[in-house]
């Protein structure tokens, strides 16, 4: 006679579920208070002292200022900023974080398998966040489970804004691919490529490309308008889409209460975009006078990267490009600082920008120093904090330290508003970063 046995199924079952499900962890902000220290108004442009600025939820809770000893902290994890200085986190307006370190030219960057590409994004992320960087806005590459796996926790990064593909013509600045084969040569193994890039051609495919990189949860839309530096077969000076297919991709973003912003360095390009709605410009670095007013009058938004083209034509990079490629890059750097000249002169509204490939994003601070031969050092803080959290509907709750906003907040041994440089070299003057209200290490 055969014997019965028995399992219960929930016998020993002792390990958490929330564990099993996260394991990765997600963060949870404690209470804190930043104890007497410098705090940084970055619209005013002032240091106020002996300030006291408590975190609870995520979120800035209450600021005091006061120089007596007894402020209370009690219930709260003290972190004394006696001699720093506290400021916004940082806001790089224009990033690729698919790009990813690696290699040492630029074909194999973009020839990166996008599975290798997804192993390494991490150093990306978490590398930016280490240079005080709380908010990327991604202009092409980074789909919506990147900036997902951000929020989960799963993935330590800074909070992305991402317009999933940026828009290309055929053969124009997205299209990447070889010019000594067909396009449709290329086609089947388009999804093992790490596209920053994605084709539409006439108004229809524009129509219904620009519907799905919202379907797939772009927060945004951006087009390439005219030639450009890294791609194969433009010029600098092409135009790149019809103003129908340019009015059909703005029109689609207006209905889903969102903007289109445009690679654009001429201003024939500038104002074939701006004419047509489009809300943002990278780049620019062509920019004449009237454009300029122009951008000015219609509030428009320029975000200048103008590390890229110095690290690209540097001794240290000097492979990266080939030939033609370098050639375009040193036509636009000559043009770079006067165009952000004349952008300020206008009062165009100026957002911090990167825009490095690849193993070049270790560079990502040093635009704060290229900035600081036009601008002064509150109107580079500006860049960087409080102006693209405007363009991106956020300015009522992040880029400034005030009671409800959220806590994105860094430590800083130096003052920015003395010396920009102390932004520029985060490995020393960088004491902590808080995001969300939680303190990455």
């Amino acid at each position: 006679m055969s014997k019965s046995f028995e399992i219960d199924v929930n016998e020993r079952n002792w390990k958490n579920l929330e564990d099993l499900v996260t394991p990765w962890g997600i963060n949870k902000p404690e209470k804190y208070c930043f104890k007497n220290t410098n705090l940084i108004d970055v619209v005013d442009g002032q240091v106020r002292k002996n300030a006291y600025v408590y975190t609870e939820g995520g979120v800035i809770s209450n600021i005091v200022y006061s120089d007596a000893s007894d402020v209370e902290t009690a219930g709260y994890r003290v972190i004394d900023g006696t001699g720093k200085y506290l400021m916004p986190g940082l806001f790089d307006n224009h990033v690729h974080v698919t790009s990813v370190p690696g290699e040492t030219d630029l074909v194999r960057t973009l020839d990166t398998a996008k599975s290798t590409a997804l192993m390494r994004v991490r150093y990306n992320l978490e590398n930016a966040l280490k240079r005080g960087f709380t908010t990327l806005r991604d202009c092409g590459g980074a789909e919506s489970y990147i900036k997902k796996a951000v929020e989960e926790g799963s993935v330590k990064g800074p909070r992305l804004i991402t317009c999933g593909h940026a828009i290309s013509q055929t053969g124009g600045h997205g299209d990447m691919r070889r010019n000594d084969m067909p396009g449709e040569a290329l086609d089947d193994c388009e999804c093992h490529i790490n596209n920053l890039g994605i084709v539409a051609d006439g108004v229809p495919e524009c129509y219904k490309v620009t519907r799905e990189e919202f379907r797939r949860g772009a927060d945004f839309i951006k087009i390439m308008a005219g030639g450009g530096v890294a791609s194969p077969t433009d010029k600098i000076t092409n135009l790149q889409f019809c103003k129908d297919e340019i009015s059909a991709i703005v029109a689609v973003a207006d209905t889903y209460h969102s903007y289109v912003t445009a690679h654009a360095y001429t201003p024939e390009a500038i104002n074939n975009c701006i004419n047509l709605g489009v809300k943002g410009i990278e780049h620019g670095n062509l920019l004449d006078d009237d454009t300029a007013k122009r951008m000015s009058e219609l509030g428009c938004y320029l975000t200048p990267t103008l590390v890229t083209y110095k690290i690209l034509a540097s001794d240290q990079f000097g492979s990266f490009l080939n030939k033609d490629n370098a050639e375009k890059n040193l036509s636009v750097l000559r043009h770079g600082l006067e165009a952000l000249s004349i952008a300020k002169r206008h009062n165009v509204k100026i957002c911090y920008g990167s825009d490095l490939l690849g193993s070049l994003n270790g560079y990502q601070t040093q635009e704060f120093f290229i900035r600081n031969k036009v601008l002064s050092t509150q109107e580079i803080l500006l860049s960087a904090t409080v102006t693209p959290c405007e363009m991106n509907g956020m300015a009522d709750k992040l880029g400034q330290i005030k009671p409800g906003f959220i806590a994105d907040i860094l430590l800083m041994n130096g003052n920015p508003l003395d010396d920009i440089y102390v932004l520029d070299e985060p490995e020393t003057n960088l004491i902590v970063v808080m995001k969300d209200g939680c303190i990455y290490p």
